[in-house]
């Protein structure tokens, strides 16, 4: 096949173009004039562009079987709520628009299980109800209705993934806090109870692969996530015995670490400085997040290989090696 990726120069995506290239399949990716590219494979092509154009997304899904849509703006406190806006809703919206009037055959849009907010019956399963915490999530869910709304209405052929928290080798996500637990200097906010699930990279790959391929994924949104879900205390004590770090024996009360972040933010944000601590970033402690992947595993298939203490542990071995612990 002949597959589209926007965001294919970032993490996930550029993992994903390695993927399908390793499968057989053409790839032509989106990337902004800054961005790096791979250079040596013929099988991948690059055009010039990003979200906001919509002749550059034309260009991206000419004759293309498929598209996979990774693209979008994360947590960076420096932006304004229009430009999440703008990038997660208006940019899918006109990637949904080039893929319907390509008449492509198959469009996966990657969400976040993050537009179910804080997880009040754990562990939640695609049905529970959106309650975005932040306008990140709260875009990303505006982003998979419209998406969905596309499938209904204009016949394009949607699936959705709602991804866990990613990481693996390479990935950035949680190089903060296996460092601050390499160096001893961690302790656990809260009680140390909320749980947090992540998904190892390759584990995603896999999800989205099924995403292409399986005839009842249309019209659905699948939770890919990893095995299992650990508490906050789980996951430090995890990273600490494959750091070879330690846990600090306290635990810091929540309500000091949420004002400090109001403080961070009400100093930084308006000189579009990235604050060294934000709200976002207390939600890590405090929110539950632990996801059913039945639905994904019934229906298509998924069954994720890679348990979180052997990701773990994979995980900080490269940040060893390449010299970030």
């Amino acid at each position: 096949m002949r597959i589209a990726i926007t965001g294919g120069t970032g993490y996930t995506g550029g993992r994903l173009v390695a993927r399908l290239r390793a499968q057989g399949h053409d790839v032509v990716a989106l990337a902004r004039p800054s961005s790096k590219r791979p250079a040596g494979d013929p099988g991948v092509a690059f055009v010039e562009g990003d979200l906001s154009s919509p002749d550059a997304l034309a260009r991206l899904v000419k004759g293309a079987d498929a598209v996979v849509h990774v693209a979008a703006v994360y947590r960076t406190a420096g932006h304004p709520d229009s430009y999440y806006r703008d990038v997660n809703v208006g940019g899918t919206e006109r990637v949904l628009e080039a893929a319907a009037r390509a008449g492509v055959r198959r469009l996966v849009h990657t969400s976040t299980v993050g537009v179910h907010g804080d997880v009040r019956n754990p562990p939640a399963d695609e049905s529970a109800p959106f309650e975005p915490g932040d306008v990140y999530q709260e875009t990303k869910a505006e982003a998979e209705t419209l998406a969905l709304r596309f499938h209904r209405e204009r016949g394009l052929p949607v699936v959705v993934l709602r991804p866990g928290a990613i990481y693996g080798p390479g990935e950035t996500r949680l190089l903060k806090l296996f460092r601050a637990i390499a160096r001893g200097r961690y302790a656990v906010v809260g009680s140390g109870r909320p749980h947090y699930h992540l998904v190892f990279i390759e584990d995603l790959l896999d999800g989205y692969e099924l995403a292409l391929a399986h005839p009842a994924a249309p019209g659905e949104a699948f939770i890919v996530a990893g095995p299992r879900s650990l508490s906050q205390t789980e996951l430090a004590r995890t990273v600490a015995r494959h750091t070879g770090g330690r846990v600090l024996p306290i635990r810091i009360p929540v309500a000091p670490i949420h004002l400090a972040a109001d403080l961070c933010e009400a100093i930084c944000v308006p000189f579009e400085i990235e604050p060294p601590l934000h709200r976002r970033r207390v939600d890590f402690w405090t929110k539950n997040r632990s996801f059913s992947i039945e639905k994904a595993h019934r229906v298509l298939g998924y069954a994720p290989r890679m348990d979180v203490d052997e990701g773990i542990a994979l995980t900080a071995a490269w940040y060893r090696q390449a010299g970030w612990l």
